[in-house]
């Protein structure tokens, strides 16, 4: 069982990847690099990010890596426009990551076409998605049961599960 999230070590033990989805769950059962079971049992609140450090039961070390999935990535020369596309994008809910040039979504073709519509290339791709954590996710926080600050993400998809 991976219970503690670590600092990143030079020296792993094995590798956990897993698409964004998964790793924004606190509970899962779910499998290593190399089909080794493995179960999650983590604080609610933070997904796991890439290059991430998680510590079994047995004490070795698990980094965790974010796979391929299927994701839409749209590209503009136009910093305005990518700007608008991110406003747009982040007005529906929409993940996003924010690169140079680029902004990947989780695949949707009603979505795609919005950007196309907005003046960017968009191509369905396998990539690794590393969507931004959000303005609230490192400076909110919140008094759990125990008295102790506990991360809080304002995410009210999560909550709708």
């Amino acid at each position: 069982m991976l219970r503690e999230r670590v600092s990143a070590g030079a020296s792993v033990d094995g590798e956990l990847a897993l698409p964004f989805e998964l790793r924004r769950r606190s509970r899962l059962l779910t499998r290593l690099v190399g089909g080794t079971p493995v179960g999650l049992m983590l604080e609610r609140g933070a997904p796991l990010r890439d290059g991430e450090c998680l510590r079994g039961d047995d004490g070795r070390l698990y980094r965790v890596r974010a796979a391929d999935e299927s994701v839409m990535e749209a590209r503009c020369d136009n910093p305005t426009t990518l700007a608008r596309i991110a406003y747009h994008l982040g007005n529906r809910h929409a993940a996003l990551q924010i690169g140079e040039g680029f902004v990947r979504f989780a695949q949707d073709d009603v979505l795609a076409a919005m950007v196309r519509g907005l003046g960017a290339a968009v191509t369905a791709l396998r990539a690794p998605f590393e969507p931004e954590a959000g303005a609230y996710a490192s400076g909110a926080h919140t008094h759990g049961a125990d008295g102790h600050y506990a991360p809080v993400i304002h995410d009210h998809h999560e909550n709708a599960r």
